[in-house]
């Protein structure tokens, strides 16, 4: 019985630990530039993403000049292909105006119930409000096979 016990809480312990969030790799888009805003990690949760369920992206920067607003531009690839672009003002991410040192960019989003699954490749650039780019970078999220249930009409 304390054999089973312990293969229940084992599995639960990966089943929790493993999809719930991590920490992402991250890549400049130009290794040779040095962008004014800092990027250390981007954490999304849960991973991979489930379609029809709310995913949270964190980003985790640093600025050594205060930001009084912006944007932040989001890219999408599948397989290679541009699928998808998106705007957000940087204020309604993060406290504005964003003082020097850390901070985070944190986004929510529900991804539609007919997104395929599979691997993507997102492209984040961070412009001031005079569109000077501040930083860009590259990491790779996963969409599961799981969804909710969609709604025939």
């Amino acid at each position: 019985m304390d054999m089973i016990r312990a293969v229940i809480i084992l599995v639960l312990f990966i089943t929790v630990f493993t999809s719930s969030s991590h920490a992402t790799d991250i890549r400049y888009c130009d290794k040779n530039v040095d962008y004014d805003v800092k990027v250390r990690a981007v954490e999304i949760t849960p991973d991979p993403i489930a379609r029809g369920q709310p995913a949270t992206f964190n980003l985790s920067a640093s600025t050594e000049n205060p930001i009084s607003g912006g944007k932040v531009n989001v890219d999408v690839a599948y397989f290679g292909w541009h699928v998808y672009s998106e705007s957000h003002d940087l204020c309604a991410e993060t406290s504005c105006p964003v003082p020097s040192g850390d901070f985070i960019i944190a986004h929510s989003q529900v991804l539609p119930g007919y997104t395929p699954p599979g691997s993507y490749s997102l492209k984040m650039r961070i412009v001031d409000e005079n569109k000077k780019q501040l930083s860009c970078v590259r990491f790779d999220i996963r969409i599961g096979f799981g969804s909710s249930s969609v709604a025939a009409s």
